[in-house]
């Protein structure tokens, strides 16, 4: 669940912050409200200004222009060092000759805390990412996803009112991120803390943010909770960078208040809903592969379906994805659940008709 705040009193106020490095704009007059203990992910592709965000948020960088503020105070000058902040890097940074316990503690040694109170905030670190008996290894004696849990320690361990996260899980194989984010999630919701971090991995943003920035040439091109991203994609970039989606080119045909028609090269789209349009104006139709449904056998549609043949296949295990070949050679991704183990999927070759519902195309004026 998204934390509740006021809107006109947030926690991390953004100002018109622009970056640039000579000719270059790395980030381009962002504006930005998050609330306290929200989780926010900023998205994007190398080189799209995320990573320049995140580092004047903790100090690293100097913006060229505009304001940060954090609980309204402005801290847009301040050096790291006198932030409440912390920043988990991707490496991690861990010392390797210090052990799990010291790595944690070497923060709170440097802020000259007594050495009872340090142990008892490394015992409570220990303890919240379940490394307790590992307290006594170096890092090169843990796994990856240990070594990551180390390095969260030691970044909540000094009690920092912003967490700032640099591509956490990127170090970690497939397998273990997935596992690993539902745990990062949930230890950053137990602590309370705020949180902004960098991914380029979708699937990371979608399990472990509240809300997403999807930025692209140090702009945003869409911000909002990770269902309103992915069902309700802005821009054609969008809807391709976010999961897997297949782009219709067509013109509009009818618009009235409660549905759309698009008429395409592949057929006709009914959309539930209408645009406020003009007719025949140009726009595309974005259409997810799990949204599409298939029936063996050509079958006549009036809208919303099309006739096709089985390109190739492959099996994921939880699900099938089919390539469909068009009869205008357009080649069009669907997948489809694998909800009885025992059902054959379509062979190579097969013919069968694609079909969908009104509400699951998505028109894109752009």
């Amino acid at each position: 669940m998204t934390p509740a705040s006021s809107s006109d009193n947030p926690f991390l106020r953004i100002e018109g912050i622009t970056r640039r490095f000579d000719e270059v704009v790395a980030v381009n007059d962002i504006h930005l409200d998050i609330r306290r203990g929200e989780i926010f992910a900023l998205l994007g592709s190398s080189g799209c200004g995320k990573t320049t965000l995140l580092r004047m948020l903790g100090g690293f960088e100097t913006p060229t222009s505009g304001r940060i503020l954090l609980e309204g105070q402005d801290i847009t000058g301040l050096p790291p060092y006198e932030r409440p902040i912390n920043m988990m890097f991707q490496s991690y940074a861990l010392f390797p000759h210090l052990t799990v316990f010291d790595n944690i503690a070497f923060g709170l040694k440097r802020d000259g805390l007594p050495k009872a109170d340090i142990a008892a905030r490394v015992e409570q670190m220990l303890d919240l990412v379940q490394l307790k008996p590992y307290a006594k290894r170096k890092p090169h004696q843990l796994s990856g996803g240990q070594q990551q849990r180390v390095a969260l320690a030691r970044s909540l361990a000094k009690r920092p009112k912003l967490l700032l996260l640099d591509e956490p899980l990127a170090a970690l194989d497939k397998k273990l991120r997935e596992r690993t984010q539902l745990e990062l999630v949930n230890i950053l919701r137990k602590v309370g803390v705020t949180c902004v971090m960098v991914t380029h991995d979708q699937e990371e943003a979608m399990t472990m943010a509240d809300r997403i920035a999807v930025m692209r040439d140090g702009r945003f091109l869409q911000l909002g909770t990770p269902i309103e991203i992915y069902e309700h994609p802005q821009s054609r970039f969008i809807a391709d960078f976010i999961g897997n989606v297949n782009l219709f080119d067509g013109k509009l045909v009818t618009d009235e208040p409660d549905h759309c028609e698009v008429q395409t090269a592949e057929g006709l789209f009914h959309i539930g809903h209408g645009i406020s349009g003009t007719l025949g104006m140009e726009l595309g139709v974005a259409l997810r592969p799990e949204k599409m449904m298939l029936t063996e056998g050509h079958h006549s549609h009036p809208y919303n379906a099309f006739q096709a043949t089985i390109s190739g296949r492959s099996y994921m295990g939880s699900y099938t994805a089919y390539e469909l070949q068009l009869p205008s050679q357009r080649r069009v991704r669907v997948t489809v659940s694998n909800a009885d183990r025992h059902a054959d999927p379509f062979a190579i070759g097969t013919a069968v008709t694609a079909h969908w519902a009104p509400n699951a195309p998505v028109v894109i004026v752009d």
